[in-house]
């Protein structure tokens, strides 16, 4: 039997790191080292995130403090730009952790292991630093791989995030006052979650995000003109055979709605529709930003570095 391991966090009052906290709670042969936090240095986690049930209280570590905690893995849950002053602390003390990043600052760089388990699975050779993939990243990744040899031009997709992608820091984008009844746009070209899918699939993505007034989950609506006329049942049966084995991607036949995604652990693609003579074909994902676009990924993530079944502790 695989013996527990143990975990911390740095950045833990983000919505993504409660998400993960609670996961963790839940998993048979994790436990938490430690949760880092400077507004909430102090406080006890099971007054933010009750499915912890332990004593432990957050605490406010400099990069040195986390380097000498001597815990098994280290999710970092911080804002893009903030992990350099961490991994340097840790490179300097010697220790070894599985370091998991929920930012964007590894996702190009080579050296880090990418993980989209469902597509860079079985490049997977025991790296202990892994860049978690973007939220919108990964549906516009799920949704173009299994077409990917077939496609004619760049796959455009549209996207909507509930409020909650805009992080913890006030601003407008998650602002609800400001979004109420309102659709609000927001870097329209370069997003580096394009930038991200365009990299890891090999060929360009044009992505459009907004935000909108709910809390959690994404809808996005990709358009992907084909080579050759197709038929759905030949696209639909190409969907399931590629993600064949993968309990966190359904595929169904309707397009899916965001409000049945939230809190939920995986990823659903369907509404498949077929136009201009079968090679113009639009198809729906919705996915929790928090969940498989970020805590539920670092947790398979997390399990495939240490040994323990990739869906460990995470509920089905």
């Amino acid at each position: 039997m695989t013996s527990t391991k143990t975990i911390g966090i740095i950045g833990a009052r983000g919505h993504a790191g409660a998400e993960l906290i609670r996961l963790v709670a839940s998993h048979p042969r994790l436990e938490l080292a430690f949760v880092s936090s400077r507004e909430r240095a102090g406080e006890d986690v099971c007054g933010h995130v009750p499915e912890y049930t332990g004593e432990l209280r957050y605490a406010n570590l400099a990069p040195e403090a986390v380097a000498g905690q001597g815990a098994d893995a280290v999710v970092l849950a911080l804002p893009n730009g903030a992990s350099a002053d961490f991994l340097a602390a840790i490179d300097a003390q010697g220790s070894d952790p599985v370091i998991v990043d929920l930012s964007a600052d590894h996702r190009f760089d080579a050296g880090w292991y990418y993980g989209l388990p469902e597509l860079t699975r079985k490049t997977y050779a025991g790296q202990r630093r892994i860049s978690n993939p973007g939220c919108y990243a990964t549906a516009m990744q799920l949704v173009i791989a299994p077409l990917k040899d077939q496609l004619a031009a760049p796959p455009v997709c549209f996207g909507v995030s509930g409020h909650s992608g805009a992080g913890t820091t006030p601003s407008d984008r998650n602002d609800p006052e400001k979004l109420r009844d309102n659709l609000m746009p927001y870097a329209l070209a370069g997003h580096v979650h394009e930038r991200e899918a365009t990299a890891h699939l090999g060929l360009p993505v044009e992505f459009m995000p907004h935000v909108a007034a709910h809390f959690r989950g994404i809808m996005l609506t990709t358009n992907l003109w084909l080579q050759a006329p197709m038929k759905l049942p030949e696209i639909k049966a190409r969907y399931r055979g590629f993600f064949a084995g993968e309990p966190l991607v359904h595929i169904v036949d309707e397009a899916p709605w965001v409000s049945r995604i939230a809190g939920r652990h995986h990823v659903e693609i369907g509404g498949f529709t077929l136009a201009a003579g079968g090679r113009r074909l639009v198809v729906v994902a919705t996915i929790d930003n928090l969940l498989k676009g970020a805590a539920t990924q670092a947790m398979q993530n997390l399990n495939l570095a240490l040994g323990f079944d990739e869906l460990a502790g995470i509920p089905l």
